[in-house]
């Protein structure tokens, strides 16, 4: 069993803020478009966020050492004590049956192609606005040689004598109240009712075929770190016609050196001389946009003093406007003073200051 929290490197008791901040700082390190980047390791630690990170995954994988999609199916009662092999997911085929009034299995579309997963590294700088970006990736496309259908062209189907072209078959499960059939998809044709007489020569009748392709996908600005975007039909393609799946981008964002995001907020540290803070002035500071901004220090402003700058943050994701940057003023207290310096303090500090 893997131990999640000793790949993110936190304790049992950590805060949902120490997991974030344990994952930004290893995804970043084996992230796989850095040259010592690891794709393994990028994945384990993807996969242990992902079950820390929420809530409900926690707690199933604190007290089962695993975690369960949607429910416990799957759960295997003998972790628990019990006897004889059986499994939680019993009971839903069970209730399933009760409940629906027939023996029919449910309409699952096993064609279907799988996601693809992807993920991209980008600077503060990049998201400001919509980005084009280039993917190359090896997945399923549906043959071109017989469409997808799975059948050399040109030859005839036959019905499947498994199942005598229904498409379905009996399967005997036990419970802990007995033995009982249930209708589920036929494994031979699928649920199609027919086999190729023939299967194509090019993709052995599974109707796709591995190759490498150029997606283009857009970034909209003022997208957030760890954000995963949906790229309906661009996973893998699906089996002897089925639907393609979807291909799903993961962004994360550097950290940059000035600034910091929280939300589309940027905050950042501006250190300036006392005499600057006392009587006050204006400062320059170059914004996350590459321009020149012109901030104003109102005279004895206090060292920890934050200044709001309206709209110079991050895009709001999806919709208008800008958010704001928040600059944190530091008084700089020089640790050595020339001969001079030290003289003008002692006067000024006759004064009074």
């Amino acid at each position: 069993m893997k131990d999640y929290y000793k790949i993110l490197g936190v304790s049992r008791g950590a805060s949902k803020d120490e997991i974030k901040k344990a994952y930004r700082k290893l995804a970043h390190k084996y992230h796989p478009d850095k040259k010592e980047g690891d794709e393994a390791k990028f994945k384990e630690v993807n996969e242990a966020y992902q079950a820390l990170s929420d809530d409900q995954k926690r707690q199933q994988y604190d007290q089962f050492g695993k975690t369960f999609e949607g429910d416990a199916s799957g759960f295997n009662f003998n972790q628990t004590g019990f006897e004889g092999g059986f499994e939680f997911s019993d009971f839903s085929d069970i209730f399933e049956e009760m409940f629906r009034g027939s023996s029919r299995a449910s309409n699952v579309d096993v064609n279907r192609g799988e996601d693809i997963e992807v993920s991209i590294e980008m600077s503060l700088e990049d998201i400001l606005q919509d980005q084009e970006k280039k993917f190359r990736i090896k997945k399923f496309a549906t043959c071109s040689r017989c469409h997808g259908d799975g059948a050399e062209p040109g030859t005839l189907r036959n019905q499947c004598s498994a199942c005598r072209g229904t498409g379905r078959v009996q399967e005997i499960k036990r419970s802990i109240f007995g033995t009982y059939t249930r209708e589920t998809i036929c494994p031979e044709c699928w649920g199609e009712g027919q086999k190729p007489g023939k299967v194509c020569n090019v993709c052995g009748g599974e109707g796709r075929v591995k190759k490498e392709e150029e997606i283009d996908v857009i970034i909209p600005a003022g997208v957030d770190v760890d954000q995963v975007l949906k790229v309906p039909n661009k996973g893998n393609a699906g089996k002897k016609g089925g639907r393609n799946g979807n291909l799903y981008v993961r962004v994360f964002i550097k950290e940059h050196p000035v600034f910091e995001r929280k939300g589309d907020n940027l905050h950042a540290v501006k250190s300036i001389p006392f005499s600057l803070a006392a009587m006050g002035g204006e400062i320059e500071l170059k914004s996350i946009q590459g321009k020149k901004l012109l901030i104003e220090i109102p005279a004895g402003i206090p060292s920890g003093k934050i200044l709001r700058v309206s709209g110079k943050g991050i895009p709001h994701f999806s919709r208008t406007g800008v958010g704001d940057l928040f600059l944190k003023i530091m008084i700089d207290v020089p640790k050595k003073l020339s001969s001079r310096q030290r003289d003008l303090l002692k006067e000024l500090s006759k004064e009074g200051l």
